[in-house]
């Protein structure tokens, strides 16, 4: 068993980092945005440091939960999720602007809407 509230808590931490993402990424239209100035830069930056904190926390929850409890949401990849924090954390000058930049538009929107349903389902007592 596992400390639901700490669940909670964690997730709440992550839905917040996450939140921030479509605002930082806001004026970024194609993966070249982000290496045109200063400003693109800033955000790929900022960006890439909310997706190693979010990968840290999943992976954490993962192991607390005996690897249990993310599998009842399949609709995320949980283990590209975790792995884009390796490959940031590990790669840094490596990073694809691109990969970024399709991670924004594309996967953090439904990884949002999945975090916010997991807390939800910690809060009514469904997923214990």
């Amino acid at each position: 068993m596992y400390d639901r509230q700490g669940l909670i808590d964690r997730l709440k931490d992550v839905l917040e980092a996450l939140e921030r993402i479509p605002r930082r990424s806001e004026s970024i239209h194609s993966p070249d945005d982000f290496l045109a100035d200063e400003t693109g830069l800033e955000h790929l930056d900022s960006i890439c440091m909310i997706l190693v904190g979010v990968g840290e926390a999943f992976r954490q929850l993962d192991a607390k939960t005996k690897g249990n409890w993310l599998i009842r949401y399949p609709q995320i990849p949980w283990r590209d999720v975790i792995g884009v924090r390796n490959v940031i954390a590990h790669g840094y000058f490596d990073i694809d602007a691109e990969q970024v930049f399709n991670i924004c538009k594309k996967d953090i929107p439904e990884l949002i809407k999945t975090v916010r349903v997991m807390i939800k389902d910690l809060q009514d007592g469904v997923a214990s």
